[in-house]
Parts: structure tokens; sequence; C-alpha cells
């Protein structure tokens, strides 16, 4: 499941209506946030990373027969719990390290971390995934394709690029 924002429109702005509704839409009614943390079954923001990674360390590596988590690609200190956004949806970084500054892979594996955790994470989640900074050559151009939705549909509808993305999240028995 993908999951993407749209922008903000005049539409989504809040006004205070005179029974004190903060929350009130312009001329829809009333928004409703999203649940917290704690609705979703997750003690903390701590707890919310801690099950990202365990998703995380068991890609496998497009190339090598180790995980993530084995070669250093994918590391707990690399997942952000950031601030939710105005509609309590949680918004989480994912920093990965790939082995080599050169890694013709980086992309490949970027696209693995996203899928893996949008087909794990049950609940609305903003999700952004970078490359380590100063740890790839071209790392702008791969942090720009890997977060960028049109591109990732795309790679999904490919049949040789989804069955190795398939073969990298499968969870092995």
């Amino acid at each position: 499941m993908l999951s993407f924002f749209r922008k903000k429109t005049s539409d989504d702005l809040t006004v205070s209506s005179s029974n004190g509704n903060a929350n009130a839409k312009v001329g829809t009614g009333v928004v409703s946030n999203g649940p917290s943390l704690q609705e979703l079954g997750y003690r903390n923001s701590n707890d919310l990373r801690e099950t990202i990674y365990d998703f995380l360390r068991t890609i496998r590596d497009p190339e090598k027969p180790n995980t993530l988590e084995d070669l250093g690609v994918v590391y707990e200190e690399g997942i952000f719990v950031k601030e939710p956004t105005a509609g309590n949806v949680n918004v989480v970084r994912v920093e990965f390290n790939p082995t080599v500054p050169h890694c013709s892979l980086a992309t490949l594996i970027g696209l693995c971390i996203r899928i893996k955790i949008e087909r794990n994470i049950n609940h609305s989640l903003k999700l952004d995934i970078y490359i380590k900074k100063g740890a790839h050559s071209t790392e702008d151009e791969i942090n720009k394709q890997i977060n960028d939705k049109e591109r990732i549909a795309a790679a999904m509808e490919n049949p040789n690029l989804r069955q190795l993305v398939e073969n990298c999240i499968k969870e092995e028995d």
C-alpha cells in the first residue's frame, strides 16, 4: 500500500467556530485527526522506531546472501520518528548506508525499504527515505528517485524489478 499526501487546499484550512471547535473545516464539518501512537498500539515513538527496524533488518541484499542489517546498510540509529503532521500522521525518516560509495543498487535498496515498511505498517505514515549524507556519489539523485511517488509506482509495475523487490523483502522461514 503506497501512502502519499496531497497539498493543502483552502478547504483544508481550519477555523474556530462559534461553539469553540478549533478543528472545524471551512464548509465541510469537523476534521478528524489521526490516532496517536498510543492509540495505534505503540508505547512511544521509540517503540515505532524499533518496530520499523525489526521489519528492515530482514531485507536481503540484492547481490549478497546477507541481510541489510548484517552489512550495516540499515541500523536502528538511522530511523527517526519526527513530530506528527497537523493531521496527526506520523513522520518517519529512514537513513541507510550503502556498502560502497558507487553502489549501483542503492536505488533498489531504497525501494525495498519503502515497500517493506508500507506493506507492514498498517496506518498512515509519511515516509522519507534517504542515503546517509556523504555515503554515495549520487545520493541527491537517488534520494529524489526513492521519494517520488510516480517513480515508485512505475518501478513496481515493472515485473522484473517487482520480482527483485519481492525476493529481497520476503520473510525467510
